[in-house]
Formats: structure tokens, C-alpha cells, sequence
């Protein structure tokens, strides 16, 4: 069977990563979390001092790119890729709201998208990729066979990601995530570099009230059409 790539935009929260882990076991293929990646460039950016609450030193972040090996080691225990930053596991530590908090001004950077794209295009090189992120049908694969977009309420995405964090420990309110998620969709949409859009030919997919199986359903049978094409 041919190989194609399966591009997965969207805004924060919408269950992206989640479908696009799906899709990957069910056909054999590479999963990459470009989301991850950003995160991970965002904590190191936060453990150098390079951005807190109060500032962001771009030009230091930038001139320490060299600096950052992100790459993916798959945990058969937990049954997925995990992150890692310069060989240390952290794929618990970018999953913060304090991390989420930052990220989206931390991708808005040129030179470090720059950087992310091409080890991203690398990796998706052969196809048999699925790929989730915010740029990935426009910038990353803009001739990817299968493009889907990925939308939801905002408040629906903020009680996810609000169960999300209580289950994991996290003391944080349900208005702090709500104001997160409003935030990095206004940052997501609006920043000069590559902004968050629908890519033209994307299918757009609304999963506000759809539960995870209906969801990845619905998306395998747009996967099986393009097989049979």
C-alpha cells in the first residue's frame, strides 16, 4: 500500500495529538508532535532565564539554538514517543500550564521555526508520517495528500485541558485555562510567521461534541479514501 502524509492542524486543545497517535498506530506510521517540539524550545528558554512573566530575550534564545537537540524516543510502557531535551526525558515538564503559557511567544520566532520546520520536513521525508501542529498543511507539507483541520469551542478545549491537568496533579483553576487557550489562539492566529489558517484544500473537523471514537472513525474513513484514490 502507498505511503502519504497526514498533515493536522488546529488550534490548542482540539485533540490533535490525540488522533494523530491514533492514525499512526493503526497504519504503521511515524507520529511526530511538532507541539512538543515547540515546548521543549520554550522550557529550555525558561530554565536559561531567557523568558518569565515579566520578559523575553529573543536575541539570547536565538543565539543558543545550536544549543538544542530535541528528539522522540519511543516508550513501549507508555505505548508513544517521548520528548527529549538535549538526552533528558521531558515529556511530563512541557506539558505545564506554566509552559503553555509561554509557547505560543516562543513559536512566534522566526529563526526558531525555522530551525523546527526543517528538522520536521526531515523527518517526514520518506512519508508515512503523521504530522500535528499549527503550520504543518501550510508550511511544513503544503503538497501532504491528506490535510485535515481540526476546531472546537473554546470552552470545550479549556475543560479538556482543565480535566487534562487534574488528573496529572496540577493545582490550576478552570478560568486560568480558559484565559490560556483564548490566548494562544489570539497569538497562535495573529503572530507574522507562519500564523495558524486553514490551509485551502484541509477538511476541517468540528469535534466540539464528538467523543475520541467517533472522532477517529470519521477520520479514517478520510485516511481510506485517499488510499483508494
Amino acid at each position: 500500500m502507498k505511503k502519504i502524509t497526514i498533515a493536522i492542524d488546529g488550534f490548542s486543545s482540539t485533540g490533535k495529538s490525540t488522533v494523530a497517535k491514533q492514525l499512526a498506530k493503526h497504519l504503521g506510521y511515524i507520529y511526530v508532535d511538532t507541539g512538543a517540539m515547540y515546548r521543549a524550545v520554550t522550557l529550555f528558554a525558561m530554565q536559561q532565564g531567557f523568558i518569565d512573566k515579566d520578559h523575553f530575550n529573543v536575541d539570547k534564545l536565538i543565539a543558543a539554538l545550536d544549543n538544542i537537540t530535541i528528539s522522540f524516543k519511543f516508550n513501549e510502557t507508555a505505548g508513544f514517543a517521548e520528548v527529549y531535551l538535549n538526552g533528558v526525558n521531558i515529556e511530563k515538564e512541557i506539558r505545564t500550564l506554566e509552559v503553555s503559557q509561554f509557547v505560543s511567544q516562543v513559536a512566534a520566532v522566526s529563526e526558531v521555526r525555522t530551525q523546527l520546520v526543517k528538522q520536521q520536513q526531515q523527518m517526514g521525508k520518506d512519508k508515512g508520517v503523521v504530522m500535528d501542529g499549527r503550520d504543518i498543511g501550510t508550511v511544513v507539507f503544503p503538497d501532504a495528500e491528506l490535510k485535515l483541520f481540526m476546531i472546537a469551542s473554546a470552552d470545550k478545549r479549556a475543560q479538556r485541558r482543565f480535566d487534562e491537568l487534574i488528573n496529572r496533579g496540577d493545582k490550576v483553576s478552570f478560568e486560568e485555562v480558559l484565559k490560556n487557550v483564548e490566548d494562544r489562539d489570539y497569538v497562535d492566529s495573529h503572530r507574522e510567521d507562519s500564523p495558524l489558517r486553514k490551509a485551502d484544500d484541509a477538511i476541517e473537523i468540528d469535534n466540539s461534541d464528538l467523543d475520541l471514537e467517533s472522532q477517529f472513525k470519521k477520520v479514517l474513513e478520510l485516511v481510506n479514501t485517499k488510499f483508494s484514490n
